[in-house]
């Protein structure tokens, strides 16, 4: 039944593009009302997700202004102790430079928690060599006296039962670190708030203080991984065009999904208790996805009792930058395949709910449909979008080519979709607030090429979303030698202006 789970998807996504082929030559007229119905489903859900996106905007606003510290303090008046709670922050580690990793552990530096209630791993690769274990040594001499305690973990190669990747390291890191440090000063597992980022994460000075805010006003926080919103901005400026719309655009999913709190999973950088870690046994190593498996994890082992909690502030990082324009290019796709991967965890679930019957029936039933809808939709809803408004003329033959249907359905499935750019407006306008401040190269003419940007939306949907869709989920059906492992992005820093 797993292996039968992991050809799901794979399953779905090719029997829907063979039956865009199939239906536009045999049932032209069912396939236009189809995609004419679909591109108005698309233009509504547009404008939807678009109130999302403004109000999860707002809020991460108006977080980021509020003095979290001072609302700390407010809660200790009513007798909520955020002072016992200590922050371990794991940075996996592979070959990054060390100005990369140095922002980010400055960006931890300039936290205004108490830096005596840090615990800061990096959590490095032996595989990674001597270059990378000098950086690590070298930010190690300069942070170490700045917190608590600074850790620097070394990932041996090739153990049994374990891939090369995040799952692994974070796995090897967490337990070092509670054996070294957690225990060893015998720090309650319960007053512990794990924080997981890439080692480009760089944080606002009031993060800590936030998430600590969150944790201790959240119901049943125990049971639930804190996730903030993640904006790829730290290089923005010296990012082509391409790359910068893709990188907008995961940030506006995850914006999106952040307003509906009940759909939201673990992505990329995250916080959650030092207990939940303990009790599902740390990350699974053997898996590509760790970062959205571990809500998975979870939500198997408390039989469905646990969420993904909103933070609706910020967390930054790299957007995809290499030597050349085809290397992020190539960079982007590979990414994009990684992520697309996730697709693994609909086996994992589908036989997880299959095994467990304790989680409620509605539960398995809505998870069901959401995570086999979403992976589908990744892969093919932009292809039926730009390809079902012409392939019933190309090859649903002269009868359907002499229809009034068939001469209206380019332009009405044009308009609809041109309609439907109100959304993608709404995305360029909040791309151009979420910009860092602006270097000195950087011109008011650049606003405007960076609204034009949003209209390669088309292109990156495509090329950038469905067709890496379409390899991770093909791949994940054949198996064996074609499954994917951890490709680890590549993070530079650019000091002068690139097209």
């Amino acid at each position: 039944m797993y292996r039968f789970f992991e050809i799901l998807p794979g399953m779905l996504t090719w029997a829907t593009i063979g039956g865009m082929f199939l239906f536009s030559w045999q049932a032209p007229v069912a396939v236009a009302i189809f995609i004419i119905l679909f591109d108005i489903y698309w233009l509504l859900k547009s404008i939807y997700l678009s109130f999302h996106l403004r109000a999860t905007f707002k809020a991460m606003r108006a977080n980021l202004k509020t003095d979290w510290r001072g609302e700390l303090a407010k809660l200790e008046a009513e007798g909520k102790h955020w002072r016992d709670i200590h922050h371990l922050v794991l940075l996996p580690m592979y070959k990054e430079p060390h100005e990369v990793v140095r922002e980010s552990i400055l960006s931890l530096k300039r936290a205004d928690y108490l830096k005596d209630k840090f615990i800061v791993v990096l959590a490095t690769e032996a595989r990674a060599g001597d270059e990378a274990a000098e950086v690590a040594k070298k930010i190690q001499e300069e942070f170490e006296n700045d917190f608590f305690k600074f850790v620097v973990t070394v990932h041996p190669s090739d153990l049994p039962g374990e891939i090369p990747g995040k799952g692994s390291n974070e796995t090897w890191a967490a337990q070092e670190v509670k054996r070294q440090v957690i225990d060893a000063v015998r720090i309650p597992h319960e007053k512990i708030l794990a924080s997981i980022f890439d080692v480009d994460s760089q944080v606002p000075a009031g993060y800590f203080s936030r998430l600590t805010y969150v944790f201790l006003t959240t119901p049943n926080a125990s049971r639930a991984i804190y996730q903030p919103v993640p904006l790829y901005i730290n290089n923005v400026y010296h990012a082509p065009a391409l790359a910068r719309v893709v990188a907008f655009s995961t940030t506006f999913w995850q914006m999106m999904q952040q307003a509906r709190s009940e759909r939201l999973t673990s992505f990329s950088s995250q916080s959650l208790p030092f207990q939940v870690l303990l009790d599902v046994g740390f990350w699974q190593k053997d898996v590509v996805s760790e970062d959205s498996r571990i809500f998975w994890q979870c939500y198997l082992h408390y039989n469905g009792a646990f969420a993904v909690v909103p933070l609706l502030y910020p967390v930054s990082m790299d957007a995809n930058v290499g030597n050349t324009l085809w290397e992020t290019f190539g960079n982007v796709y590979r990414q994009q395949r990684r992520w697309a991967w996730g697709a693994e965890n609909v086996a994992y679930l589908l036989e997880g709910f299959r095994k467990n019957r304790k989680i409620p029936a509605g539960r398995k039933w809505y998870w069901r449909f959401h995570l086999v809808e979403g992976y589908h939709s990744w892969a093919t809803n932009s292809l039926m979008i730009f390809a079902l408004g012409w392939l019933p003329i190309l090859l649903g033959g002269r009868l359907f080519n002499d229809m009034l249907l068939a001469y209206s359905l380019p332009k009405v499935t044009r308009f609809i979709v041109s309609a439907s750019m109100i959304g993608i407006a709404t995305s360029a306008i909040a791309g151009i607030m979420l910009l860092p401040p602006r270097p000195a190269w950087f011109r008011a003419r650049h606003y405007f090429l960076y609204f034009l940007q949003w209209l390669l939306i088309p292109i990156t949907l495509i090329i950038f979303g469905a067709v890496p869709a379409i390899e991770a989920q093909t791949r994940l059906m054949l198996g064996g030698k074609w499954r994917l492992g951890f490709w680890v992005t590549p993070k530079r820093r650019i000091k002068t202006m690139e097209l």
